[in-house]
């Protein structure tokens, strides 16, 4: 059996103004070109399938016409739910789905779902566990000592009543560790790396599966195991990424106890890169290079130039963010803003730190608007 192992999707995805619906289409059908040419029996999606949990109307398109040339090719799809999508919405239309081999368990309802295939070794179990939290599982368990994520899932597993003898692969959407914890990228958001000891589940209670397919992190790594893998996101969602490269697990199943992984790269519509230098130098024309791609610039120049984004956008129409990186903004970095805090007014405090920031006096109507904004926010009870 071949199988391309999807994960975090996040349809309906932004970069900040840029709408990056085409993008994500490019590549799903990037992918619909992969299962042709590999001949792939299965698709297995490891949750976060959309970016929100009330999805635009173009995410939910883009997700119906995947799914239906999934269906036209006959291709078993296995959907669960990550922690960004709505349980109730990915769940809606399931049961006319299945009817056309699309599975999806995007809500925990006591047991780990079973969906049985088959290939020319025989039958192949998939188990298929949306994301839950240990609360979830408490409730269907109340016997058990469910303190912890990880007690969770074991309490989920041990009680699905696994034939491991069999050939079994397991989806799910947790933030799993090996020896060390996995690669983290920004997009990932905070509460992914901000996660506490509570959230984490070690990688050995899924050894007895033939295949695990992870979803919750956007960077493509196995952990702990060659056969216990995130797939990763199919574009850069972040910074942090810019110089990452994309790819999509092919999973070959064969008899029981072998199984082997295959990266296959991806390429995007538009890249996502960090490029760093002066202005002048990074817009002249013979170091300009696909204009189109969404660009993270940081400039070099000591000098704050006026209307920046709208010069870099004349070149990078689809520049994202313009930073600096300077001796001021070193100089910010280990500023102690104690040191213009003590005893002094709201209004000295704002003056002070403006020139810090800026190096020159703050304007008498920037310095109303902060105190008025301040006021309606409650920050100060009086200007100055």
């Amino acid at each position: 059996m071949r199988i391309i192992h999807l994960g975090d999707l996040h349809l309906g995805k932004a970069l900040s103004e840029y709408s990056l619906i085409e993008d994500q289409k490019y590549i799903l059908d990037q992918i619909l070109d992969i299962i042709n040419e590999k001949s792939v029996d299965a698709v297995l999606i490891a949750g976060d399938v959309y970016d929100r949990s009330l999805p635009s109307e173009a995410a939910v398109k883009l997700l119906d016409d995947f799914l239906s040339e999934l269906a036209d090719r006959n291709i078993g799809t296995y959907v669960i739910s990550g922690n960004h999508d709505s349980e109730s919405r990915l769940e809606y239309g399931s049961r006319l789905f299945s009817g056309k081999n699309i599975h999806i368990a995007s809500v925990f309802s006591g047991e780990l779902v079973r969906r049985a295939a088959q290939d020319e070794f025989g039958e192949v179990n998939i188990y298929m566990l949306p994301f839950v939290k240990a609360s979830q599982v408490r409730h269907f368990y109340p016997d058990s000592s469910i303190e912890s994520y990880e007690d969770a899932v074991k309490a989920v597993i041990k009680n699905a009543d696994i034939d491991w003898s069999a050939r079994n692969i397991l989806i799910a959407h947790q933030f799993v560790t090996g020896k060390s914890d996995p690669e983290i990228a920004g997009s990932e958001g905070a509460s992914v790396q901000n996660v506490g000891l509570v959230e984490k589940i070690s990688s050995e209670i899924f050894r007895g599966f033939d295949y695990v397919a992870l979803g919750h992190l956007h960077s493509p790594q196995r952990v702990g195991s060659d056969h216990i893998r995130y797939s990763g996101s199919l574009l850069k969602y972040s910074l942090s990424e810019a110089f990452s490269e994309k790819s999509v697990p092919l999973i070959e199943l064969r008899e029981k106890g072998e199984t082997a992984a295959e990266l296959i790269p991806l390429k995007p519509l538009r890249d996502l890169r960090h490029i760093t230098g002066k202005l002048d130098r990074l817009l002249r024309t013979e170091n300009i290079s696909d204009p189109e791609d969404y660009m993270y610039i940081t400039l070099t120049d000591e000098e704050i130039i006026n209307d920046v984004m709208g010069i870099v956008r004349q070149y990078y129409p689809n520049t994202v963010k313009v930073d600096y990186q300077n001796s001021h903004t070193m100089e910010i970095e280990n500023f102690d803003i104690g040191e213009i805090v003590n005893d002094k007014s709201f209004s000295e405090i704002i003056a002070d730190f403006y020139m810090k920031m800026y190096g020159k006096e703050i304007s008498e109507d920037e310095m109303d608007v902060i105190i008025s904004v301040a006021g309606e926010a409650g920050v100060i009870n009086e200007a100055g």
